[in-house]
């Protein structure tokens, strides 16, 4: 049996199921919601390329180091954009939370403060995980303040790391949670649910 294996997490407002072709339809209205894609530090997925993006996040799940889900919004039943555990590391316990995305309307809710409180448990609690990481671009810095608003520490800049989309040179941000830290950082965040519900 693999370390990840498929699982449907569920909240108050998002349930996190296993990600399918099923979900291509939502996810290319979701990501045309702001037009993600155009956002030159990411890597969104236009919607003509949503169908592709599935496949290749359920390829690296097939290969075992992703497990991807779609952020199902439970007022509406849509998915409205997508979440991983990702560089996977069955041995020593560690996975990364990213390749996330939500459509403009539901960013800075409830829903990813949850998302992340469900990926998070369930990675501590189940899978035993001694750290979590996070990382993104140097430039994305809605999403670094939005990993810091979760309690994860700065571990360092990965200097000339990776290419963005567009060709120039990614300086990336590695930030953790480890199992330590998990007890306050879960307080932190269902507190912070409870403000928002």
């Amino acid at each position: 049996m693999n370390w990840l294996e498929p699982i449907t997490l569920s909240g108050e407002v998002v349930t996190l199921e296993p990600l399918g072709p099923h979900h291509c339809a939502d996810l290319q209205e979701a990501v045309r919601d702001g037009e993600l894609w155009s956002l030159w530090y990411t890597t969104v997925p236009r919607p003509e390329g949503m169908e592709a993006e599935i496949e290749r996040r359920l390829s690296l799940q097939r290969s075992g180091s992703m497990l991807p889900f779609a952020a199902i919004e439970r007022s509406t039943g849509m998915a409205v954009g997508m979440t991983t555990y990702m560089n996977v590391d069955a041995a020593n316990r560690r996975l990364e939370i990213g390749s996330t995305w939500y459509r403009k309307r539901v960013q800075r809710t409830a829903l990813n403060t949850e998302a992340k409180l469900l990926l998070l448990t369930h990675a501590f609690e189940t899978l035993g995980c001694i750290a979590v990481e996070f990382r993104t671009s140097s430039f994305n810095f809605q999403s670094r303040r939005a990993i810091e608003r979760l309690g994860a520490h700065l571990d360092g800049v990965l200097r000339g790391h990776m290419r963005h989309q567009n060709g120039t040179v990614r300086d990336t941000y590695v930030y953790s949670i480890i199992a330590a830290e998990w007890p306050v950082v879960k307080m932190h965040l269902t507190a912070a649910l409870q403000r928002t519900g």
